[in-house]
């Protein structure tokens, strides 16, 4: 479809040309013609996300919090999937990995760590002794001060969760490339230190 000057208006025409080849009135053209089609429906708030619902979801595709919920349905089946023959809840296996991993920790560290209640952590941490997973002992450097230690069986249920929690998210990250995974993980973990810097500021 040739396109020619406009010298009245100063602006390029556009011409039609009819099916026996001849050309037909031009017709000054657009500026969306010169940009090209124009964005396709449903795109001028982001990408069009596909949905399960086949719902157009693009109007929240640029909200983080619901990227991360979303995000976080599929890793929780994942979790339950195949930490839940354990019976391990996510805040119990977290615990566990957490003690695991600082022998001087108590009840308030734990529950600033894990963004979790006083009164919650009170009431998982007795849910997890009673299940002979945990123990509170009095620390040797200060005796007012309570400690969570792991029991035996504590250590051997940690090391089975960690074992298969090291592979187990795999199959739903597999777009991901490796540089990928771990640039998503250092990106949350920025998002969740703020929070707790603003916590402590606050």
């Amino acid at each position: 479809m040739p396109v020619a000057g406009d010298a009245r208006a100063g602006r390029p025409v556009r011409e039609r040309v009819g099916s026996d080849g001849s050309a037909e009135s031009a017709v000054p053209a657009t500026a969306g013609d010169a940009a090209g089609a124009g964005p396709e429906p449903g795109t001028a708030h982001g990408p069009r996300v596909p949905s399960p619902g086949g719902l157009d979801q693009s109007r929240l595709a640029h909200l983080v919090g619901y990227a991360a919920s979303r995000a976080s349905i599929e890793l929780k089946k994942t979790f339950a999937r195949h930490l839940g023959p354990l019976d391990l809840k996510a805040v119990e296996f977290s615990i566990l990995v957490l003690v695991a991993s600082n022998p001087e920790v108590n009840q308030k560290q734990l529950g600033d760590a894990l963004d979790v209640s006083a009164p919650n952590m009170a009431v998982t941490l007795d849910r997890m002794v009673e299940r002979g997973w945990v123990q509170r002992e009095r620390s040797t450097r200060d005796r007012r001060a309570v400690n969570i230690r792991l029991t035996p069986a504590g250590v051997d249920l940690v090391a089975r969760a960690e074992k298969i929690a090291r592979t187990m998210e795999n199959p739903s990250l597999r777009m991901l490339s490796s540089a990928e995974r771990a640039l998503l993980i250092e990106l949350l973990m920025k998002v969740a230190v703020v929070r707790h810097a603003g916590k402590d500021l606050g």
